[in-house]
């Protein structure tokens, strides 16, 4: 039994790839063993959506190569394929795997291993070839374009509530500072049918909730029937993911659907009004933003303005009582002049986001932007990222406050001790995050129950109580 180490950068998408990745090594009789321990096989999982991201990809192939040189070190992704002449080229790894061939993994190693035996090793190095298909003693497999979607099925996931569903892969969008097109190619969407067997098994393993993810699921069925890329000026068509939600509403023992990010032209009153009739449906509303200044969107290659933005963000709260409204913000993208950036943070004021995740504008080499000349400082980015962060905390504090006294269900997914206390805690519908003293174990259970004060407020403690951050932001369920 060879023993394999897992590790993910990036994107929701990647970890669900990764998660089936393990589980069909799992499969094949693979023993998956903390990315930190000395294995026979290192996968990374890899991001490109930065250069940080890239550097980050690699300090973790170098990382797994150091750790044991004689394991096989496997590049899987975004990485492999946007910086495919560098991945060639380096001696920490041994297997490269693109976007379109994930799916084999398991497969493809096994194929690997076979024909890699001592006699294929380089002296002094460890490190295994293949007698054929190599480049500088690392096997390629699959580092071209898409052909279709790639049908991946996740039997179970970590956790045992909530579950995250990939259902497309691509984006035809180019926006001016994303590499992301040329990492996953064009859209590709999944069959229905596929996505609502998933569901139904995992529903069955017992999680409650599912989040529908992908590289940008507001393109979901675009390419289904011959149909082509809105344009700039058109909304996109909404009628194949509507269908998908009313299929998956139908799903016995499932609670809960939440939406992943979404691309504000989808939001139009059909769409909306077709989104009331989903019964299961969250009321938490991912729109991407990324600049509150109409110039900077023009230059990010964004498709609408911000007042058609904030048009759509009225149609939700129109639509639906307090729905939590998220989003993401780029600051100090190339241009962005004081005056625009002040724009941006009077836009942001007008509309009061339950939450904004807001980041420095990072250069990636192969995009438009990366070779514009008036790249902004980075003292700057830092200190317009600083005053956004400051404002994005009150806005988050007064919606969490403004539930407080209304009943509300919490879908619980973890216990945890607080202070002295025994808790369990969960989220709302709204993602609210809250915590109710007792010592049963609610996992998977959804209480109906009202919203208290904070938990810091009464408790003394600086434990992180999961991945999304600290009790500042957790209310008491009572």
């Amino acid at each position: 039994m060879k023993s394999v180490a897992l590790h993910n950068l990036g994107c929701k998408v990647n970890s669900y790839e990764l998660d089936v990745i393990g589980q069909k090594l799992k499969e094949k009789g693979f023993s998956i063993v903390p990315f930190d321990e000395k294995a026979d096989i290192y996968i990374v999982n890899t991001c490109s959506v930065t250069n940080i991201a890239d550097r980050k990809s690699r300090q973790m192939l170098h990382q797994a190569k150091k750790r044991n040189p004689g394991a096989v070190v496997v590049a899987v992704g975004c990485y492999v394929q946007t910086g495919k002449e560098q991945a060639l080229t380096d001696t920490a790894i041994d297997l490269l795997i693109g976007n379109n061939r994930k799916k084999d993994t398991a497969e493809i190693l096994l194929e690997y291993l076979k024909s890699a035996g001592p006699s294929n090793r380089e002296a002094g190095t460890g490190r295994r070839t293949r007698p054929d298909k190599t480049l500088g003693g690392r096997s390629v497999v699959d580092i071209g374009k898409e052909t279709a979607y790639e049908e991946m099925q996740l039997l179970r996931t970590v956790g045992h509530t909530r579950a995250y569903i990939k259902i497309q892969d691509g984006c035809n969008q180019f926006c001016s500072y994303c590499i992301i097109p040329y990492a996953r190619g064009r859209v590709r969407s999944r069959r229905e049918e596929d996505i609502v067997k998933e569901v139904r098994g995992l529903v069955a393993e017992g999680f409650r909730e599912i989040v529908l993810t992908g590289i940008h699921i507001s393109s979901y069925g675009l390419d289904f029937d011959g149909r082509r890329n809105p344009e700039p000026s058109e909304p996109f068509p909404h009628e194949r993911l509507l269908h998908l939600l009313q299929e998956l509403d139908r799903v016995e023992k499932l609670a809960r659907i939440r939406l992943g990010s979404l691309e504000p032209r989808i939001i139009t009153p059909e769409f909306v009004k077709g989104l009331q009739n989903i019964k299961k449906l969250c009321h938490h509303f991912h729109l991407s933003l990324q600049s509150g200044c109409d110039e900077t969107l023009r230059r990010m290659n964004r498709h609408y303005t911000a007042g058609e933005y904030l048009r759509k963000v009225e149609m939700l709260r129109e639509a639906f009582k307090r729905p939590a409204i998220t989003t993401d913000v780029i600051v100090g993208f190339p241009g962005e002049s004081e005056a625009e950036f002040e724009t941006t943070k009077r836009f942001l004021e007008m509309v009061n986001f339950y939450e904004m995740h807001v980041f420095q504008y990072s250069r990636r080499e192969g995009t438009v932007a990366a070779g514009r000349r008036d790249q902004v400082p980075e003292e700057t980015k830092k200190r317009r990222s600083e005053t956004l962060l400051a404002l994005a905390k009150k806005q988050s504090g007064q919606f969490r406050e403004s539930y407080i006294g209304e009943s509300v269900e919490v879908l619980f997914e973890e216990s945890k001790k607080i202070g002295k206390t025994f808790c369990q805690v969960g989220y709302t519908g709204e993602y609210i995050r809250a915590a109710k003293r007792t010592g049963e174990n609610l996992s998977g259970k959804i209480c109906v129950g009202k919203l208290a004060g904070y938990v810091r407020d009464s408790v003394q403690t600086d434990e992180r109580l999961s991945d999304h951050g600290s009790p500042d932001n957790l209310l008491w369920f009572e």
